[in-house]
């Protein structure tokens, strides 16, 4: 898994500005490997929808998979033919390398691709790029498994499909519905930050970009697509299922043991409404009651399942007592990790016991009320015993949290004089920031790739795509 570092951090989320007229907006890539029969009619026909339907300068990359057949020489006559497509011809197979190598070198500030059998409805290509270009998301995929989706295919793949799903959701947690479907799209500067900390050079790539970019806490946008199985597609499934589960247990692996630097990434546009500072209501206050009660609730159930162990060798104010004074010890230990994000050794000891101190609190409060009971009347039943245990200490929580945040694990920062805020600097204007690299096609000829994944490119300008005054019939 690499661990080199990312370029920085992502700025805040903006929509995208329309730009200059020959800058696209939008580079669509297209993967190949030996399909010199399926690629014009997919470039012609994908070409048609976004000079018809886009209303942004777009361009076309045809990335050539270290193609043995004429799929390099159909890919430069497209681009010699249509202005607004370009090829690159790399040297080694693979989906991932192809959608790395252009995507990392692209100028356009949302990038795209798709299979070249289109089985994915063009319709869903602006719903999936629009809320990248408003700034509203970070990524966005289409969905075959969304509800509101139109899919033809045989009951192999369905299985196949929902299956790996699956397994993303129970190893890896993943909150996306679709991994594999071959229609993505991606903030360039998500992209730059993100490509870095990709390892897989295949079909895996997808699934490894969106997992990290969701542990990231980046924004996921899915669209609901209308798909319909290529038949003759060459995808080796059961290698290609193969790859992908040891592609899920060295991503599981990498997350497990943090050798993956996504701190540098959670939250990190600056405009996150959890970030700001509120008036009144104490630093991270929300946070700690969740994380307390949660806490506390497995702490009462621990509570419970050992007083009813006690009690069967021992007397109830023994057992309570001694199951007091364990769930007491274990309940500091986690509020001290988990609630208030204490980390390491210093100061453990002192915080047991501060902890000890509200433990005789909660015992006095339970021991009370198991006396007012017994003198209340003689042998009262278990449950009575469960049910007024449970009062107590639902009275003692509040107070133990009370004493908890302010007495044994208070916030420091609280307590010394607030820093002053730097005065906010003003953005640069768009005309003053540096132009980013050029990366235009030629339309005479490839541009080659190698195993390096270098490029070399000349710059020509692209003519802006502008919609067609009425629109032709859709030749689908």
């Amino acid at each position: 898994m690499r661990t080199d570092s990312s370029p920085g951090t992502l700025p805040a989320r903006e929509h995208l500005p329309a730009g200059d007229a020959g800058t696209p907006v939008l580079d669509v890539v297209i993967p190949v490997y030996n399909e010199e029969k399926d690629l014009p009619p997919c470039v012609r026909r994908l070409h048609e929808h976004l000079a018809r339907t886009f209303p942004y300068a777009f361009r076309i990359t045809i990335a050539d998979n270290a193609s043995t057949d004429t799929t390099p020489l159909v890919a430069a006559r497209l681009a010699a033919e249509i202005p607004e497509v370009g090829t690159v011809r790399l040297e080694q197979k693979g989906r991932g390398r192809a959608l790395r190598t252009v995507w990392s070198a692209s100028d356009a500030p949302v990038l795209a691709y798709m299979d070249v059998d289109l089985s994915t409805d063009l319709n869903a290509l602006l719903p999936l790029v629009a809320p990248l270009i408003s700034g509203h998301s970070d990524l966005a995929i289409g969905s075959r498994l969304a509800r509101a989706s139109r899919v033809v295919r045989g009951p192999k793949r369905e299985f196949i499909s929902r299956a790996y799903n699956l397994i993303l959701r129970g190893s890896l947690q993943a909150r996306f519905s679709d991994a594999q479907c071959g229609f993505k799209a991606i903030r360039r500067d998500v992209a730059q930050v993100l490509l870095p900390l990709v390892e897989d050079t295949g079909w895996f790539f997808d699934t490894e970009l969106l997992v990290l970019a969701e542990r990231a806490g980046l924004r996921i946008h899915e669209v609901p697509v209308d798909w319909v199985d290529d038949p003759d597609s060459t995808v080796h499934i059961v290698r290609t299922a193969t790859e992908d589960l040891k592609g899920v247990w060295r991503v599981g692996k990498a997350l497990a043991t943090g050798s993956l630097p996504l701190d540098r990434l959670t939250r990190p546009f600056g405009d996150d409404p959890r970030d700001r500072e509120l008036t009144g209501v104490p630093h991270g206050l929300a946070r700690q009651l969740v994380g307390f009660c949660v806490v506390g609730g497995l702490s009462t159930l621990f509570y419970l399942v050992l007083y009813s162990a006690f009690r069967q060798a021992a007397g109830p104010q023994t057992a309570n007592a001694l199951a007091l004074l364990v769930s007491a010890v274990a309940n500091t230990a986690a509020n001290r990790r988990l609630t208030f994000g204490v980390r390491g050794r210093g100061g453990a000891v002192r915080h047991q016991a501060q902890g000890l101190v509200v433990f005789g609190i909660g015992l006095a409060l339970t021991s009370g009320s198991l006396a007012a009971l017994n003198a209340a009347g003689d042998s009262p039943a278990h449950s009575t015993e469960l049910a007024v245990l449970i009062a107590a200490n639902l009275a003692a929580t509040v107070l133990r949290f009370l004493l908890f945040r302010a007495w044994v694990f208070p916030d420091r920062t609280d307590t010394g004089p607030a820093p002053t805020a730097p005065a906010p600097t003003a953005p640069a204007p768009t005309a003053a920031r540096p132009a980013p690299a050029p990366y235009a096609w030629p339309h005479q000829a490839s541009t080659h790739l190698h195993a390096t994944e270098t490029t070399t490119s000349a710059t020509t300008p692209l003519r802006p795509a502008c919609p067609h005054s009425t629109d032709p019939g859709d030749t689908r």
